[in-house]
């Protein structure tokens, strides 16, 4: 039997911490490919330390694009804030080491005679959904998102010049008979430009922000803070502590309230099903929650390099469902076409939608009007309704 109740905790970063910069870059530069053709493949990693910028990987699209490598990685410096003395977009080394894609990966990607496009790798992906939040989203994920997200944006604003970009917010919520009422404790480690200012001055900026996110009552009497418990945290970013792409995998996705298949998502392209079928897992799942025939789901994927077809589809909707997980499953199969090439055309993915997704979640967002976050959308409600 499920625990009613209990305590759970998750993390978020912001923009400005070294893994997400890496993220951004990556995600950038894929942007950059498929803004120019929709069908270039990319897989872009990003490093950074201490005044240098190192991108690589395997790419397969417009030549142009290589060359405008280091003014991406500039430009992303650039917005998410960082000008320190050792890491600054206008003077940080950028190294770009950026190749062609291996033929013999290409070979079992592409469409060829009666071949379809195979999946970009083999692996397992998940996707997950519960109705707590407004957006079917774990609670202590999607608030330390919330509050990272809008420290960031009044630090834009110039309306707290004192933060600075690199910023971690950890939430330990409290659940009573199932669903989440209070935070028990809370943990917030921000970057500030004046070194002067102490844990308590630190503490003063931020909490009228963090109350403003959360639900009202949540924050009470007995909510234990901890804000810059380390002291000072002047030096931030890369020039800090290095950052590397794809390191924040359960930042990105769920909290850790939900497995994880492994594979990270930023600077890969959708024919790649580390990212794509990770979405449509969270798509789909969302779509059963939304439709009323659980509280709470967890799906799983899998695919072989090469092969179009998923190997298998799992449903678990963990004892809250009103239909059989096996009826789901099999619902699943026919509203939705889960080759790559499916999973791409039915979320439109093949568009420089990618940036944006690279800190504060790739799920739990409202889908803009460029394109992005699609995979958010609760359009299949009906479908999975009727197939059932």
């Amino acid at each position: 039997m499920p625990r009613n109740n209990y305590i759970f905790t998750s993390e978020s970063v912001s923009e400005g911490h070294p893994d997400k910069v890496c993220d951004r870059i990556s995600d950038a530069v894929l942007d950059a490919f498929l803004a120019e053709d929709p069908v270039s493949r990319v897989g872009c990693e990003t490093f950074a330390t201490t005044n240098l910028v190192v991108v690589g990987g395997e790419v397969r699209g417009p030549g142009d694009v290589i060359s405008r490598i280091e003014d991406i990685a500039r430009d992303c410096v650039r917005d998410i804030g960082y000008e320190q003395d050792r890491f600054h977009w206008a003077t940080m080394e950028v190294r770009n080491v950026v190749h062609g894609q291996s033929v013999e990966i290409a070979q079992g990607v592409d469409a060829s005679g009666n071949k379809d496009e195979g999946a970009g790798d083999q692996g397992i992906m998940f996707g997950y959904a519960v109705n707590e939040t407004p957006d079917l989203m774990p609670a202590p994920i999607q608030y330390s998102h919330a509050i990272l997200r809008r420290l960031a944006e009044v630090r834009k604003q110039g309306i707290e010049p004192k933060l600075g970009p690199d910023a971690k917010s950890q939430l330990t919520v409290r659940y009573v008979d199932g669903a989440p009422v209070g935070v028990a404790s809370l943990v917030l480690s921000t970057q500030h430009l004046d070194p002067d200012l102490t844990s308590d001055d630190v503490r003063a900026i931020v909490e009228p922000y963090i109350h403003e996110v959360l639900p009202d009552g949540w924050i009470t009497a007995d909510t234990v803070w901890h804000v810059n418990p380390t002291g000072k945290f002047v030096i931030g970013g890369p020039d800090g502590d290095a950052g590397l792409t794809g390191r924040k995998i359960i930042v990105d996705t769920y909290g850790g309230a939900a497995p994880h298949g492994g594979g990270a998502f930023s600077g890969k392209d959708p024919t790649k099903v580390d990212r794509s079928a990770a979405y449509a897992a969270r798509y789909l799942a969302k779509n059963i929650v939304a439709a009323g025939m659980a509280h709470r789901c967890t799906l799983q994927l899998a695919y072989a390099i090469g092969v179009a077809r998923p190997l298998s589809i799992y449903a678990d909707t963990h004892g809250t469902g009103v239909v059989p997980d096996e009826q789901i499953e099999a619902a699943i199969a026919k509203v939705m076409d889960l080759t790559p090439r499916g999973i791409r055309e039915h979320l439109q993915m093949n568009k420089p939608i990618y940036q944006s997704t690279a800190a504060y979640g790739h799920f739990g967002r409202m889908p803009d009007a460029e394109g992005g976050f699609s995979w958010e959308a609760t359009d299949l409600v009906d479908a999975l309704k009727k197939a059932v």
